[in-house]
């Protein structure tokens, strides 16, 4: 049974609820914070993030109520102002709350206030390959296990009187990661890798406790590391070359083994995302990344605003057409739909089942291709220079999204250049992303 929303704990009785469209928003006292989106009412986790906003945009604009739930650690709230702007009247079936994933009881209190859920869509983590090989253990705890209290230190064990340990730091040799590559591994809540996976484990105690049994789950490529095989299929083997893909093959896992313990309940929609790009049309929603950005285009934008001196291209001894790495760059609205896609799917499912698509164009583009086709959309070449290579990319992340083009009755549909023009026009407008909001 949900729990009643006056048992949940202080220092707030319930985090601030914003119903009726978004607010104008303000302060909010609570410690720690983390993301989800709630659909038809869905629920969303990471919503005010770029993938998440973006996504929240088009259930809204589909007739969606949606819920979300952000720690805002990563993302602005400007980001759900933006959206009220461009939906108008539709945003009145919107709600946001400020909680962490790992806050069982305010995940509950959501749940209770919000009885109408159907599905959780799950964006919560982070999202760069490089960064992910030089700070591997603050990737494995936010994306697998949430945010850590605060002012708890690191594997001090329980928080005062939270009853259980939250903030767990691996013993690295006792479990090491280079072993989690390996795609026969499952990971067992019954061994010490249990407690990194409590992010995405409460919440799916949480969606159990409500009776909802549909998630929606924001995964990657870099599932696969270095694929014998491109374009790639979902049947590929899963090697991930980087902490980052890692953390989301163990989400995965998670995912499968309760769909596998109970097949008659939990459906789900794994999406393997390839390189999300571009911003929305408008010029008024688009990536805000705080401080150096650790993807390819919004470095790009940032150095054609003049931002930063160059583009740093991390090799040029690959074995592609210009010996720069290949990746497949799809639009953040084309990517945004097929979360709408894969929620329609899993609601006309007969039988409960744990789905798995990639979501790309299925062309590869190169990095000094798409610093052109940037320079073309900006008018000017964008300096870059070649630099080593960036531990743990690989040759070429190329999609077949033919399973999604068939199943989902989803594609791709926004050129590159098109694409490359949005981002332009929203870094110009933006030069500081969502910080030159007014205050």
């Amino acid at each position: 049974m949900p729990v009643p929303t006056a048992s949940l704990p202080s220092p707030s009785p319930f985090p601030p609820y914003y119903g009726a469209g978004f607010p104008p928003f303000r302060p909010i006292p609570l410690e720690r914070v983390s993301s989800s989106f709630l659909l038809r009412l869905p629920k969303v986790t990471g919503g005010c993030g770029y993938i998440g906003s973006h996504t929240v945009l088009e259930l809204l604009e589909a007739g969606f109520g949606v819920v979300v739930v952000d720690n805002l650690c990563n993302a602005s709230e400007e980001s759900l102002r933006r959206v009220e702007e461009i939906t108008g009247a539709k945003a009145k079936k919107a709600a946001f709350y400020k909680v962490d994933v790992l806050d069982r009881p305010a995940l509950d209190g959501v749940f209770a206030r919000h009885p109408d859920i159907s599905a959780v869509v799950h964006f919560a983590g982070w999202k760069a390959v490089g960064e992910s090989t030089q700070i591997p253990l603050a990737y494995y705890k936010n994306n697998i296990a949430g945010e850590w209290f605060v002012g708890q230190t690191p594997g001090a064990g329980p928080r005062s009187g939270s009853g259980e340990s939250r903030g767990f730091v691996p013993d690295p040799e006792s479990a090491p990661f280079e072993d989690f590559g390996d795609r026969t591994f499952t990971p067992l809540l019954t061994t010490p890798f249990g407690r990194l996976l409590q992010g995405t484990v409460t919440l799916l105690e949480a969606m159990k406790a409500a009776k909802v049994h549909r998630i929606v789950f924001s995964s990657s490529a870099t599932v696969y590391g270095n694929p014998p095989k491109v374009p790639i299929p979902e049947t590929s083997p899963l090697h991930s070359t980087n902490p980052y893909g890692r953390s989301k093959l163990f989400i995965e896992s998670i995912i499968r083994d309760l769909c596998e313990a109970e097949p008659e309940v939990f459906s789900a929609c794994l999406l393997r995302y390839f390189n999300p790009a571009g911003a929305h049309p408008s010029g008024r929603m688009g990536e805000n990344p705080r401080g150096v950005p650790n993807n390819l285009m919004p470095f790009t934008a940032q150095v054609a605003i003049g931002q930063r001196d160059h583009v740093s291209v991390f090799g040029n001894d690959y074995e592609t057409r210009d010996g720069t790495g290949i990746r497949d760059y799809l639009h953040v609205v084309d990517l945004a739909r097929g979360h709408l896609a894969a929620l329609r799917k899993l609601e006309s499912l007969e039988k409960p089942s744990c789905l798995v698509y990639n979501l790309g164009t299925g062309r590869g583009s190169t990095v000094l291709e798409m610093i052109a086709a940037m320079s073309k959309a900006v008018g000017r070449q964008i300096p870059y220079k070649i630099v080593g290579r960036r531990p743990g990319d690989v040759r070429d992340l190329t999609a077949d999204p033919t399973l999604a083009n068939r199943e989902l009755n989803w594609k791709a549909e926004v050129t590159l250049d098109q694409m490359c023009a949005d981002l332009w026009r929203w870094q110009s407008n933006n030069p500081h992303g969502y910080a030159d909001a007014p205050k």
